[in-house]
């Protein structure tokens, strides 16, 4: 007999980064379930020009998050708060489902405060915590340390700053050991086709991908693929059916 965990009973959620509209309309095209709107990915993120979002949402129906982050490093003194909850407030207006951000102190920890700062003042709008998340200091700590804060409904991780490659190992032990880990990953950072089965069989419900999707994994050179998303939705839905015992042709 198959054992599903309560997260894997839920249909798997994949999100798309984009840069600009065209890749909105790929990832949308390839059955994407939300989008991550993002500029200057090979920097870490930054948050994009509110009028790029207006020509995002023209070619998309689905749910759109947008990264909000200023400065070069995750702290709150490099993402000035007014200017963060300003930004936050103008994509809301603008149709944004939501928002990811996340900080990090002077010590690599979360900074909870920062964080439950910006997340109070996103009037209950969904937010997840992106990638710099895999930049603190003790992975366990640092789930500890986001564990209800108003609003999060993702982690985004690789469970390691290389990614995957290095963390996922380490990753899925966390999320066997935790329902509420499995409940909130966002697998990100370098996700490995493999590796998806064992994340899936784990418990972990929403995947994200960006330079996968992408000709050669090029952020610059090309364009998001609708055919390599479709790819990424079919593994991860085949995955996923697996996993609840159901025959996959």
């Amino acid at each position: 007999m198959t054992i599903v965990s309560p997260a894997t009973e839920s249909a798997p959620l994949l999100e798309v980064a984009v840069l600009h509209a065209r890749d909105a309309a790929a990832a949308t095209a390839g059955e994407a379930d939300r989008l991550l709107f993002v500029a200057e990915p090979v920097l870490g993120g930054r948050s994009p020009d509110p009028g790029a979002l207006s020509a995002v949402l023209r070619e998309t129906d689905l749910p759109v998050r947008v990264m909000l982050r200023t400065g070069d490093d995750p702290t709150l003194v490099a993402n000035p708060l007014g200017t963060l909850v300003a930004l936050a407030a103008t994509y809301l207006e603008l149709g944004a489902e939501g928002l990811s951000f996340g900080f990090l102190d002077r010590d690599n920890e979360i900074d909870r405060r920062a964080v439950w700062a910006v997340a109070n003042e996103l009037t209950g709008a969904p937010w997840s915590f992106h990638r710099a998340f895999d930049s603190a200091l003790d992975p366990r700590r640092a789930w500890r340390d986001v564990l209800g804060a108003p609003g999060l409904d993702g982690v985004a991780s690789g469970g390691s700053m290389r990614g995957m490659a290095s963390g996922g190992d380490d990753l899925i032990a966390q999320v066997r050991a935790s329902p509420r880990i499995a409940e909130l990953l966002i697998a990100s950072g370098g996700l490995q086709a493999d590796v998806v089965p064992w994340l899936v069989r784990a418990g972990v419900r929403q995947f994200s991908v960006g330079a996968e999707v992408r000709q050669d994994g090029s952020w610059t050179k090309a364009y998001v693929g609708a055919a390599a998303v479709r790819a990424w939705r079919l593994l991860i839905d085949d995955a996923h059916q697996l996993a609840l015992g159901v025959a996959v042709d």
